[in-house]
């Protein structure tokens, strides 16, 4: 959604950026040609599953990795995926970790300035 209509129609909050950042990682899959949609896994939801013609990623976004509860949260729906394609979680505070299992973890601006 175009954060200027959100905010025009639901008041600016400054605590929402969670959102603004999803946002721009769809916007930015889409310019590298993905198809995005949303993943529902069991009662859990993986923010994005990106495809082309030859390859899917599963795309997990938060501000920091760096509590064990948000951590626990963005990698449990990408843990119970049972295929091989990419997984990622891309935060402004990627923590220390830059893998979990197998799942990346990514520095959202080097992401963005990437490709």
């Amino acid at each position: 959604m175009d954060i200027a209509l959100r905010n025009y129609l639901l008041g600016f909050r400054n605590r929402d950026s969670g959102h603004a950042i999803e946002n721009v990682v769809y916007f930015e899959l889409l310019r590298r040609g993905y198809d995005v949609a949303i993943g529902k896994i069991d009662n859990m939801e993986v923010d994005f599953v990106a495809t082309t013609a030859d390859e899917r990623e599963y795309i997990q976004v938060t501000e920091s990795m760096n509590s064990e509860e948000t951590r626990k949260r963005e990698l449990a729906p990408l843990q119970k995926i049972r295929d091989n394609y990419e997984k990622i979680v891309l935060a402004l505070e990627p923590g220390l970790d830059r893998s979990y299992e197998g799942i990346k973890s990514e520095n959202l601006m080097e992401w963005l300035l990437a490709d």
